[in-house]
């Protein structure tokens, strides 16, 4: 059963700016190395993590805040190079409450241009 569904769309030139401080403070350093190992695509890899976030905290209902830090929604990388959300601290607790323990979470990302946007699907 479907209980959470969540759609975020981002334009990746917003962080081209963004101080390293500011990066680190948002992103996982595995994140950053993903990103920072396609140099030529660093900001679209940067906008697709942002966008599977907030994609997460609203099919989660929720926002960052105190219960939540940026660094308890992430985005991991199988071995085969699928993208997978990983969701712990405040975050986990809030889909524990909405999901129970045999939560099952479906992320998908795409980019065009200078686009990027992320789904993410809850299951009970």
């Amino acid at each position: 059963m479907i209980v959470g569904i969540g759609i975020d769309l981002v334009e990746s030139g917003r962080f081209l700016d963004w101080s390293a401080f500011k990066k680190q403070r948002i992103f996982t350093k595995k994140e950053l190395e993903y990103a920072d190992s396609d140099n030529a695509n660093a900001e679209k890899h940067l906008a697709n993590f942002w966008a599977a976030r907030e994609a997460c905290l609203k099919a989660l209902g929720t926002g960052f805040g105190d219960d939540i830090a940026f660094s308890d929604i992430s985005v991991v990388h199988d071995d085969n190079g699928h993208p997978e959300i990983m969701i712990t601290g405040g975050a986990r607790a809030a889909l524990k409450t909405l999901a129970g323990q045999t939560a099952t979470v479906h992320l998908s990302i795409t980019d065009q241009d200078n686009f990027s946007a992320a789904i993410v699907v809850i299951e009970k």
